[in-house]
Protein backbone atom coordinates (compact mmCIF):
# COMPACT_ATOMS: atom_id res chain seq x y z
CA UNK A 1 0.00 0.00 0.00
CA UNK A 2 1.25 3.51 -0.85
CA UNK A 3 2.58 5.61 1.99
CA UNK A 4 0.31 8.42 3.16
CA UNK A 5 1.40 11.99 3.96
CA UNK A 6 -1.16 13.86 6.05
CA UNK A 7 -1.01 17.64 6.55
CA UNK A 8 -2.98 19.44 9.25
CA UNK A 9 -3.42 22.99 7.97
CA UNK A 10 -2.35 24.75 4.79
CA UNK A 11 -0.70 27.70 6.50
CA UNK A 12 2.55 29.60 6.02
CA UNK A 13 4.88 26.73 6.97
CA UNK A 14 3.21 24.37 4.47
CA UNK A 15 3.27 26.71 1.47
CA UNK A 16 6.32 25.17 -0.23
CA UNK A 17 5.02 21.67 0.46
CA UNK A 18 1.66 22.57 -1.11
CA UNK A 19 3.34 24.21 -4.09
CA UNK A 20 5.29 20.97 -4.64
CA UNK A 21 2.56 18.56 -3.60
CA UNK A 22 2.64 16.97 -7.06
CA UNK A 23 6.19 15.74 -6.37
CA UNK A 24 4.84 13.47 -3.63
CA UNK A 25 2.04 12.21 -5.87
CA UNK A 26 4.47 11.54 -8.74
CA UNK A 27 6.48 9.28 -6.42
CA UNK A 28 3.36 7.27 -5.63
CA UNK A 29 2.61 8.76 -2.21
CA UNK A 30 -0.92 9.69 -1.17
CA UNK A 31 -1.38 13.18 0.26
CA UNK A 32 -4.31 14.50 2.32
CA UNK A 33 -4.72 18.03 3.71
CA UNK A 34 -7.13 18.81 6.56
CA UNK A 35 -8.28 22.40 7.03
CA UNK A 36 -11.43 24.02 8.52
CA UNK A 37 -11.74 26.38 5.55
CA UNK A 38 -11.21 25.94 1.82
CA UNK A 39 -8.94 29.00 2.02
CA UNK A 40 -5.95 30.01 4.09
CA UNK A 41 -5.80 33.72 4.94
CA UNK A 42 -2.45 35.50 5.23
CA UNK A 43 -2.42 36.88 8.76
CA UNK A 44 0.05 39.66 7.93
CA UNK A 45 -2.59 41.33 5.77
CA UNK A 46 -5.57 40.60 8.02
CA UNK A 47 -5.72 44.02 9.72
CA UNK A 48 -5.49 45.62 6.27
CA UNK A 49 -8.54 43.61 5.21
CA UNK A 50 -10.36 44.85 8.32
CA UNK A 51 -9.54 48.45 7.43
CA UNK A 52 -10.59 48.03 3.81
CA UNK A 53 -7.17 48.27 2.16
CA UNK A 54 -7.48 44.69 0.92
CA UNK A 55 -10.35 42.56 -0.35
CA UNK A 56 -10.57 39.00 1.06
CA UNK A 57 -9.48 37.60 -2.32
CA UNK A 58 -6.29 39.68 -2.05
CA UNK A 59 -5.06 37.96 1.09
CA UNK A 60 -6.03 34.32 0.82
CA UNK A 61 -4.83 31.11 -0.81
CA UNK A 62 -7.22 28.62 -2.39
CA UNK A 63 -5.93 25.61 -0.44
CA UNK A 64 -8.58 23.16 -1.58
CA UNK A 65 -8.12 24.00 -5.25
CA UNK A 66 -4.32 23.67 -5.06
CA UNK A 67 -4.49 20.33 -3.23
CA UNK A 68 -7.01 18.80 -5.60
CA UNK A 69 -5.37 20.20 -8.75
CA UNK A 70 -2.06 18.65 -7.72
CA UNK A 71 -3.52 15.22 -7.08
CA UNK A 72 -4.10 15.33 -3.33
CA UNK A 73 -7.21 14.90 -1.21
CA UNK A 74 -8.70 17.85 0.68
CA UNK A 75 -10.75 17.27 3.84
CA UNK A 76 -12.85 20.18 5.06
CA UNK A 77 -12.91 19.97 8.85
CA UNK A 78 -11.08 20.56 12.10
CA UNK A 79 -8.48 18.07 13.28
CA UNK A 80 -9.38 17.12 16.86
CA UNK A 81 -6.86 14.56 18.11
CA UNK A 82 -3.70 12.74 17.01
CA UNK A 83 -3.07 9.12 17.98
CA UNK A 84 0.67 8.66 17.41
CA UNK A 85 0.58 4.93 18.15
CA UNK A 86 -2.25 4.07 15.77
CA UNK A 87 -0.97 6.79 13.42
CA UNK A 88 -4.32 8.43 12.79
CA UNK A 89 -6.07 11.77 13.20
CA UNK A 90 -9.70 12.32 14.16
CA UNK A 91 -11.58 15.09 12.34
CA UNK A 92 -14.89 16.64 13.34
CA UNK A 93 -16.38 16.20 9.86
CA UNK A 94 -15.36 12.55 9.40
CA UNK A 95 -16.90 9.41 10.86
CA UNK A 96 -13.60 7.53 10.81
CA UNK A 97 -10.07 8.68 11.73
CA UNK A 98 -7.65 9.46 8.88
CA UNK A 99 -4.53 7.26 8.90
CA UNK A 100 -1.03 8.49 8.09
CA UNK A 101 2.52 7.28 7.66
CA UNK A 102 3.98 10.80 7.97
CA UNK A 103 2.15 13.69 9.63
CA UNK A 104 2.95 17.41 9.43
CA UNK A 105 1.20 19.98 11.61
CA UNK A 106 0.71 23.62 10.70
CA UNK A 107 -2.33 23.90 12.92
CA UNK A 108 -1.85 27.54 13.87
CA UNK A 109 -2.72 29.33 17.08
CA UNK A 110 -5.67 30.88 18.85
CA UNK A 111 -6.43 33.87 21.07
CA UNK A 112 -6.98 32.77 24.69
CA UNK A 113 -10.41 33.55 26.11
CA UNK A 114 -9.45 33.71 29.77
CA UNK A 115 -10.84 37.22 30.29
CA UNK A 116 -14.05 36.62 28.33
CA UNK A 117 -16.93 36.14 30.76
CA UNK A 118 -19.63 35.77 28.12
CA UNK A 119 -19.38 34.54 24.52
CA UNK A 120 -21.52 37.35 23.16
CA UNK A 121 -21.90 38.44 19.54
CA UNK A 122 -19.88 41.64 19.87
CA UNK A 123 -16.60 39.76 20.50
CA UNK A 124 -14.25 39.13 17.57
CA UNK A 125 -10.83 37.55 17.95
CA UNK A 126 -8.05 38.18 15.42
CA UNK A 127 -7.86 34.45 14.68
CA UNK A 128 -9.24 32.95 12.55
CA UNK A 129 -8.53 35.85 10.17
CA UNK A 130 -12.00 35.49 8.64
CA UNK A 131 -13.40 36.85 11.92
CA UNK A 132 -11.93 40.26 11.07
CA UNK A 133 -14.12 40.38 7.97
CA UNK A 134 -17.18 39.59 10.10
CA UNK A 135 -16.16 42.38 12.49
CA UNK A 136 -15.78 44.81 9.60
CA UNK A 137 -19.30 44.06 8.37
CA UNK A 138 -20.74 44.48 11.86
CA UNK A 139 -19.07 47.84 12.50
CA UNK A 140 -20.24 49.21 9.15
CA UNK A 141 -23.78 47.91 9.70
CA UNK A 142 -24.04 49.36 13.21
CA UNK A 143 -22.78 52.74 12.03
CA UNK A 144 -25.77 53.15 9.75
CA UNK A 145 -28.02 53.62 12.76
CA UNK A 146 -25.88 54.96 15.60
CA UNK A 147 -22.45 56.00 16.81
CA UNK A 148 -20.31 52.94 17.48
CA UNK A 149 -17.90 52.18 20.32
CA UNK A 150 -15.09 49.73 19.56
CA UNK A 151 -12.83 48.32 22.27
CA UNK A 152 -9.47 46.71 21.53
CA UNK A 153 -8.03 44.83 24.50
CA UNK A 154 -4.28 44.29 24.44
CA UNK A 155 -1.10 46.27 24.05
CA UNK A 156 0.83 44.27 21.44
CA UNK A 157 1.19 44.46 17.65
CA UNK A 158 -2.17 42.83 16.89
CA UNK A 159 -4.02 45.33 19.09
CA UNK A 160 -2.21 48.29 17.59
CA UNK A 161 -2.87 47.17 14.02
CA UNK A 162 -6.54 46.47 14.67
CA UNK A 163 -7.11 49.81 16.41
CA UNK A 164 -5.45 51.72 13.57
CA UNK A 165 -7.36 49.85 10.89
CA UNK A 166 -10.71 50.27 12.64
CA UNK A 167 -9.99 54.00 12.51
CA UNK A 168 -9.36 53.70 8.76
CA UNK A 169 -12.59 51.74 8.31
CA UNK A 170 -14.51 54.36 10.27
CA UNK A 171 -13.25 57.16 8.06
CA UNK A 172 -13.84 55.42 4.77
CA UNK A 173 -16.99 53.32 5.16
CA UNK A 174 -18.89 54.16 8.33
CA UNK A 175 -21.82 56.59 8.28
CA UNK A 176 -21.73 57.70 11.91
CA UNK A 177 -18.90 58.30 14.36
CA UNK A 178 -16.82 55.34 15.54
CA UNK A 179 -14.94 55.77 18.82
CA UNK A 180 -11.99 53.44 19.37
CA UNK A 181 -10.67 52.53 22.82
CA UNK A 182 -7.36 50.70 23.13
CA UNK A 183 -6.83 49.07 26.53
CA UNK A 184 -3.08 48.55 26.39
CA UNK A 185 -2.32 47.08 29.82
CA UNK A 186 0.83 48.39 31.46
CA UNK A 187 2.21 50.07 28.33
CA UNK A 188 1.50 50.09 24.61
CA UNK A 189 3.96 47.87 22.65
CA UNK A 190 6.03 47.34 25.79
CA UNK A 191 7.85 44.25 24.46
CA UNK A 192 8.74 46.00 21.21
CA UNK A 193 10.76 48.75 22.90
CA UNK A 194 10.29 52.43 23.67
CA UNK A 195 11.01 53.75 20.16
CA UNK A 196 8.36 51.59 18.47
CA UNK A 197 5.98 52.22 21.36
CA UNK A 198 6.36 56.00 21.08
CA UNK A 199 5.87 56.04 17.30
CA UNK A 200 2.80 53.81 17.39
CA UNK A 201 1.27 55.73 20.27
CA UNK A 202 1.83 59.10 18.61
CA UNK A 203 0.15 57.98 15.39
CA UNK A 204 -2.86 56.41 17.11
CA UNK A 205 -3.38 59.42 19.38
CA UNK A 206 -3.22 61.69 16.34
CA UNK A 207 -5.99 59.61 14.79
CA UNK A 208 -8.15 60.00 17.88
CA UNK A 209 -7.76 56.51 19.33
CA UNK A 210 -8.29 56.57 23.11
CA UNK A 211 -5.34 54.73 24.67
CA UNK A 212 -5.70 53.53 28.28
CA UNK A 213 -2.42 52.41 29.87
CA UNK A 214 -1.35 51.45 33.38
CA UNK A 215 -4.21 49.05 34.06
CA UNK A 216 -5.24 45.65 32.70
CA UNK A 217 -8.66 44.45 31.61
CA UNK A 218 -10.32 42.14 34.12
CA UNK A 219 -13.44 41.02 32.25
CA UNK A 220 -14.70 41.14 28.67
CA UNK A 221 -18.26 40.44 27.54
CA UNK A 222 -21.90 41.48 27.72
CA UNK A 223 -21.07 44.68 25.86
CA UNK A 224 -18.50 45.84 28.39
CA UNK A 225 -14.81 45.93 29.20
CA UNK A 226 -14.20 46.00 32.97
CA UNK A 227 -10.74 47.00 34.14
CA UNK A 228 -8.91 45.80 37.25
CA UNK A 229 -9.35 49.23 38.85
CA UNK A 230 -13.13 48.89 38.56
CA UNK A 231 -13.64 51.23 35.61
CA UNK A 232 -16.11 49.96 33.04
CA UNK A 233 -16.49 50.88 29.35
CA UNK A 234 -19.43 50.06 27.10
CA UNK A 235 -18.56 48.62 23.70
CA UNK A 236 -20.55 47.59 20.65
CA UNK A 237 -17.63 45.58 19.25
CA UNK A 238 -14.74 44.10 21.24
CA UNK A 239 -11.45 42.71 19.95
CA UNK A 240 -9.52 40.63 22.52
CA UNK A 241 -5.85 40.84 21.44
CA UNK A 242 -4.11 39.27 24.41
CA UNK A 243 -1.53 37.18 22.59
CA UNK A 244 -1.82 33.75 21.01
CA UNK A 245 -1.30 30.16 22.09
CA UNK A 246 -0.57 27.11 19.92
CA UNK A 247 -3.48 24.95 18.83
CA UNK A 248 -4.36 22.71 21.78
CA UNK A 249 -4.58 19.52 19.69
CA UNK A 250 -1.18 18.42 21.01
CA UNK A 251 -2.06 18.67 24.69
CA UNK A 252 -5.38 16.93 24.01
CA UNK A 253 -3.51 14.15 22.26
CA UNK A 254 -0.85 13.67 24.93
CA UNK A 255 2.05 14.50 22.61
CA UNK A 256 5.25 16.04 24.05
CA UNK A 257 4.81 19.82 24.17
CA UNK A 258 6.75 22.90 25.15
CA UNK A 259 5.72 25.17 28.04
CA UNK A 260 3.27 27.00 25.77
CA UNK A 261 1.52 23.81 24.66
CA UNK A 262 3.08 23.74 21.20
CA UNK A 263 4.33 20.52 19.61
CA UNK A 264 7.85 20.03 20.98
CA UNK A 265 10.18 19.68 17.99
CA UNK A 266 13.90 19.09 17.53
CA UNK A 267 16.32 20.69 15.08
CA UNK A 268 14.62 18.88 12.18
CA UNK A 269 11.16 20.33 13.02
CA UNK A 270 10.37 16.77 14.09
CA UNK A 271 8.56 15.63 17.23
CA UNK A 272 11.08 14.82 19.94
CA UNK A 273 9.32 11.48 20.50
CA UNK A 274 7.73 10.45 17.22
CA UNK A 275 10.01 10.57 14.20
CA UNK A 276 7.15 10.57 11.68
CA UNK A 277 5.47 13.70 13.10
CA UNK A 278 6.65 17.18 12.05
CA UNK A 279 5.38 20.72 12.48
CA UNK A 280 5.94 24.39 11.76
CA UNK A 281 4.61 27.86 12.43
CA UNK A 282 2.82 29.05 15.57
CA UNK A 283 1.79 25.55 16.64
CA UNK A 284 5.29 24.28 17.49
CA UNK A 285 7.79 24.86 20.27
CA UNK A 286 11.27 24.65 18.73
CA UNK A 287 13.35 23.04 21.46
CA UNK A 288 16.83 24.22 20.32
CA UNK A 289 15.80 27.89 20.36
CA UNK A 290 12.29 29.05 21.38
CA UNK A 291 10.91 31.27 18.61
CA UNK A 292 8.65 34.33 18.61
CA UNK A 293 5.15 33.82 17.21
CA UNK A 294 5.83 35.70 13.99
CA UNK A 295 5.21 34.62 10.42
CA UNK A 296 8.82 35.02 9.34
CA UNK A 297 9.81 31.79 11.09
CA UNK A 298 7.04 29.84 9.37
CA UNK A 299 8.27 31.18 6.03
CA UNK A 300 11.86 30.20 6.86
CA UNK A 301 10.73 26.72 7.93
CA UNK A 302 9.05 26.04 4.56
CA UNK A 303 11.91 24.50 2.54
CA UNK A 304 13.23 22.46 5.48
CA UNK A 305 9.79 21.06 6.28
CA UNK A 306 9.21 20.12 2.63
CA UNK A 307 12.61 18.44 2.43
CA UNK A 308 12.16 16.50 5.67
CA UNK A 309 8.67 15.26 4.83
CA UNK A 310 9.91 13.90 1.53
CA UNK A 311 13.07 12.52 3.15
CA UNK A 312 11.05 10.66 5.78
CA UNK A 313 8.85 9.07 3.13
CA UNK A 314 11.92 8.26 1.01
CA UNK A 315 13.89 7.11 4.07
CA UNK A 316 16.80 9.49 3.37
CA UNK A 317 18.65 12.11 5.44
CA UNK A 318 16.93 14.98 7.21
CA UNK A 319 17.94 18.64 7.06
CA UNK A 320 18.39 20.88 10.11
CA UNK A 321 16.38 24.06 10.52
CA UNK A 322 18.37 27.18 11.35
CA UNK A 323 16.07 30.05 12.44
CA UNK A 324 18.37 32.77 11.09
CA UNK A 325 19.12 36.19 12.49
CA UNK A 326 17.25 39.40 13.15
CA UNK A 327 14.04 39.79 11.19
CA UNK A 328 12.27 42.82 9.79
CA UNK A 329 9.20 44.13 11.61
CA UNK A 330 6.66 46.44 9.98
CA UNK A 331 3.33 47.25 11.60
CA UNK A 332 0.29 48.45 9.63
CA UNK A 333 -1.34 51.28 11.58
CA UNK A 334 -4.00 51.93 8.96
CA UNK A 335 -4.56 54.82 6.54
CA UNK A 336 -1.32 54.03 4.72
CA UNK A 337 0.91 54.50 7.79
CA UNK A 338 3.32 51.94 9.15
CA UNK A 339 6.11 51.51 11.68
CA UNK A 340 9.34 49.96 10.36
CA UNK A 341 12.02 48.40 12.56
CA UNK A 342 15.17 46.38 11.91
CA UNK A 343 18.41 46.55 13.89
CA UNK A 344 18.92 50.24 14.77
CA UNK A 345 16.63 51.59 12.05
CA UNK A 346 13.13 52.47 13.27
CA UNK A 347 10.75 54.96 11.68
CA UNK A 348 7.07 55.59 11.03
CA UNK A 349 5.17 56.94 8.06
CA UNK A 350 3.89 56.15 4.58
CA UNK A 351 7.21 54.71 3.41
CA UNK A 352 7.05 52.06 6.13
CA UNK A 353 3.62 50.91 4.96
CA UNK A 354 4.68 51.03 1.30
CA UNK A 355 7.54 48.64 2.08
CA UNK A 356 5.23 46.30 4.02
CA UNK A 357 2.64 46.36 1.27
CA UNK A 358 5.29 45.48 -1.34
CA UNK A 359 6.68 42.57 0.71
CA UNK A 360 3.25 41.19 1.59
CA UNK A 361 1.96 41.37 -1.98
CA UNK A 362 5.11 39.75 -3.33
CA UNK A 363 4.70 36.86 -0.87
CA UNK A 364 1.04 36.28 -1.56
CA UNK A 365 1.39 36.71 -5.35
CA UNK A 366 4.07 34.00 -5.37
CA UNK A 367 1.82 31.42 -3.75
CA UNK A 368 -1.44 32.54 -5.33
CA UNK A 369 0.30 31.81 -8.65
CA UNK A 370 0.24 28.08 -7.87
CA UNK A 371 -3.58 28.21 -7.93
CA UNK A 372 -3.54 28.97 -11.67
Amino acid sequence: MAKHLLLIGGGHAHMVTLANLHTFVEKGYNVTVIQPSEYHYYSGMGPGMLGGTYHPDDIRFATRKVVEDKGGTFVLGKALTIDPDKQEVTVDSQDLPIPYDVLSCNAGSYVPKTKIVAETQEIFTAKPIEALLDAQKKIVALSRDKEVKVAVVGGGPSAVEIAGNVHQLAGERCEKKVTVYLFAGQKLMKKQGSRISDLAKADLLKKGVNIIEGVYAKEIGNGKVVLENGDSYDADVIFPCVGVKPNDIFTRSGLPTGPDGGLLTNKYLQSVKYNNIFGGGDCIYFEPQPLDKVGVYAVRENPVLYHNLMATLDETSLEEFHPGGKYLLIYNLGSGIGVFSKWIVTFAGKLAFTIKNYIDKKFIDEFQAIEK
